[in-house]
């Protein structure tokens, strides 16, 4: 499979849809009909830079751009792996040094870049940086706890930012992880979002438990009717021994994989994406700058949020250099060695090996090299 083509063209049928669910907004619609031409040109980019210098570019970053969070979620990798805590757990970069960060990303051709936390809207000062590169869509990973009538003011005046409003599933699930009255609040901030037109979706971690719940025709339908229009689906990864049950296997995998084409001819008005989703059918794991790669609150360059080792910091060497890693080359090269995808994340299933791809780089900050 030629990937770049694939994800290409999944991203062409990704604002193709973003563009048919805005018609009824104008300012959205006219919006949306330059990100569409902005996409086609970072495909360009991408080309070029493959073709010039053999740099391979991904069409995704995520940027991790807080460290502090206002909920204590059960089970939240962020603060197992440090990078969220209810205190700064890290030096967090400028809005300057990000700036040139989003800069360089969208001169590369990156059209997607995944802002996370910690809770990014505890950054208004970061996400003002984000709205500067306009040629960039920045969907914001929230708990949506914070939204009121500010952000949704926000969110209208710089539409590149697209609210993505955390759940597990209904109520019960909801509240069960992350705290009394978060549901509730998380659907206010929807109805406002929805009041006002704006374009917003739903991220929800899916484990063997709750797949079929988050994926019923009865739960899609409720967020439906909440104006919501894009679903991401995350896959658990333990963050330790004690969950591995709640991670997919193969058959998982394979099953979302059905229920998802089914509900995508249900409900043609919303997108479907999947993380990482059925990796065997793409080559492998998708990490490490073949699809994407994690940028820390620090600026480490990191695999995936899942997998936070990194020999490069990319606010001292900036994207160019962090995608020649050698760690994200080992990594790569990996695949080739027979690391194949059974379901969950590989690269947490191959931690260890991880580990041992690491080796000290002049460009690389020493808290980075862990």
């Amino acid at each position: 499979m030629d990937l770049s083509a694939y994800l290409a063209e999944s991203i062409r049928n990704i604002m193709a849809k973003a563009y048919l669910n805005v018609l009824g907004n104008p300012r959205e619609a006219r919006f949306m009909a330059r990100m569409q031409r902005m996409m086609g040109k970072a495909e360009r980019r991408r080309k070029e830079y493959l073709e010039k210098e053999g740099l391979e570019v991904p069409p995704f970053l995520i940027a991790s751009i807080a460290t502090t969070c206002n909920l204590q979620c059960k089970g939240c990798y962020a603060r197992k792996n440090g990078i969220a805590g209810d205190r700064p757990t890290k030096e967090t970069l400028t809005p300057e040094q990000w700036n040139r960060i989003f800069d360089e990303a969208a001169e590369l051709g990156v059209g997607f870049c995944l802002l996370a936390g910690g809770e990014p809207l505890m950054r208004r000062d970061l996400l003002e940086s984000a709205a500067a590169t306009e040629d960039i869509l920045f969907p914001v990973f929230t708990n949506g706890t914070l939204i009121g009538a500010f952000y949704t003011d926000f969110f209208k005046r710089h539409l590149n930012l697209i609210p993505v409003i955390s759940l597990e599933g209904e109520w019960a699930a909801t509240d069960n992880r992350r705290g009394e009255g978060v549901f509730q609040r998380a659907l206010r901030a929807m109805e406002q979002l929805h009041a006002e037109q704006l374009f917003f979706g739903t991220s929800i971690t899916v484990t063997t438990e709750n797949y079929r719940e988050v994926t019923s025709e009865e739960f899609l339908a409720h967020l439906v009717s909440l104006g919501c229009r894009l679903v991401f689906y995350v896959e658990y990864v333990p963050f330790d021994e004690s969950t591995e049950h709640l991670a997919f296997h193969d058959e998982h995998v394979a099953e979302m994989e059905q229920i998802l084409e089914t509900r995508r001819e249900r409900f043609k008005e919303m997108i479907f994406l999947s993380f990482p989703g059925d990796e065997k059918a793409l080559d492998g794991c998708l990490a490490a700058g073949r699809g994407f790669f994690h940028i820390g609150p620090d600026g480490s360059a990191e695999p995936c949020p899942f997998s936070p080792f990194s020999d490069r910091n990319v606010a001292q060497t900036g994207l160019r250099e962090a995608l020649r890693s050698p760690l994200f080359r080992k990594i790569r090269d990996a695949r080739a060695l027979g690391w194949e995808h059974t379901g969950g994340c590989t690269l947490y299933e191959h931690r260890d090996e991880v580990k041992t791809f690491l080796t000290p780089s002049p460009s690389a900050s020493p808290d980075s090299l862990s």
